[in-house]
């Protein structure tokens, strides 16, 4: 196994013969979490440090993991930081960073640095991409039936989709998986809600969150990031295709993506979710200065059931757009 800080051309990763493992999935789908957290406090991680640093390294300790790759650019400050500790710790640590200014030179530079460190070549890691565009049309059919055809819930879209940063790791499984639940769910009759959402951020950290909002007569029809990962731009150029992805980028990127989906999927809000102690929690502002929709900003801590607060501001938010539909 090696494991991977977000997402990374995996491409190259499985032409290497290795397993990637997406320490964010891995983390908050870990049996206690919030354990997780508390063994790095212990360890000396401060409290005002993200979650999701302080559970990526704990897990990477509990997963004996031995070789990482670290975002070292387009992501979080703090992974720069993250990746000494884990040195110190034995742990060979491999750095990508995204050029943020999306130069196409610099960008398949570090594709061929982390190429050559995993000992692979590129005729192989194109045959891996063959392999893993095939899963990723089936995604893009996924996202249809969320938001075209309205058969596949918010939380369902959301798995499939996070998932495809590494497809578990194994993805021949992931796509039977995929082929099993896309039969299971074009079987479905089309769900009638009376709002439509979008999620833009990185995944929440609360458990139950698109459950609420479905039993208030909603959903989530775009997960933004999430849909990202599964890359479903068409492109059959690597550095075409991680040019395409918008998270490691200016904002700019991600705002046209989003103001797409208003319009394709026919969002009556949006709902953006920050990490508590997150730089990105300053893209609201240029969020609600540059979309012509209603917003609701949530902030999320540590892991954990959707707590009552939280919980009545969605309730608040969704009710607010009924009554601008009605």
């Amino acid at each position: 196994m090696i494991g991977i800080t977000t997402t990374i051309p995996v491409e190259i990763v499985y032409a290497s013969g290795l397993r990637p493992v997406d320490l964010n999935n891995r983390f908050i789908t870990s049996s206690n979490p919030e354990e997780l957290v508390v063994r790095a406090e212990r360890e000396g991680f401060a409290h005002n440090i993200c979650a999701w640093i302080k559970g990526i390294y704990a897990t990477v300790l509990e997963g004996k993991f031995t070789r990482v790759v670290a975002v070292t650019g387009g992501d979080c400050s703090n992974t720069i930081a993250l990746g000494e500790v884990l040195a110190s710790k034995g742990i060979e640590v491999i750095p990508f960073p995204f050029p943020l200014n999306r130069d196409p030179s610099a960008l398949y530079d570090e594709m061929d640095q982390l190429r050559r460190r995993l000992n692979t070549s590129w005729e192989e890691i194109y045959l891996a991409k063959d392999r893993l565009d095939r899963i990723r049309r089936k995604l893009k059919r996924l996202d249809e039936l969320t938001y075209l055809e309205n058969r596949v819930s918010g939380s369902e879209n959301h798995l499939f989709l996070v998932s495809s940063s590494d497809f578990n790791g194994n993805p021949e499984a992931f796509e039977r998986d995929l082929d099993g639940f896309l039969g299971e769910a074009e079987a479905r009759e089309p769900r009638m809600e009376t709002v439509r959402l979008g999620y833009m951020g990185v995944p929440a950290v609360f458990e139950g969150f698109y459950e609420f909002i479905e039993s208030l007569d909603a959903r989530v029809v775009y997960n933004e990031i999430q849909r990202q990962f599964s890359m479903p731009f068409g492109k059959s150029d690597m550095v075409d295709q991680y040019l395409a992805y918008t998270y490691p980028y200016a904002f700019s990127g991600r705002l046209h993506d989003i103001r797409e989906a208003i319009e394709t999927r026919q969002l009556d809000g949006l709902i953006h979710y920050s990490q508590t102690f997150c730089h990105r929690q300053i893209y609201d502002i240029l969020l609600r200065e540059n979309l012509q929709i209603p917003i609701l900003t949530l902030e999320g801590d540590r892991p954990a059931l959707l707590d009552s607060r939280t919980g009545l501001r969605i309730e608040t938010f969704i009710q607010m757009l009924k009554d601008r539909n009605s």
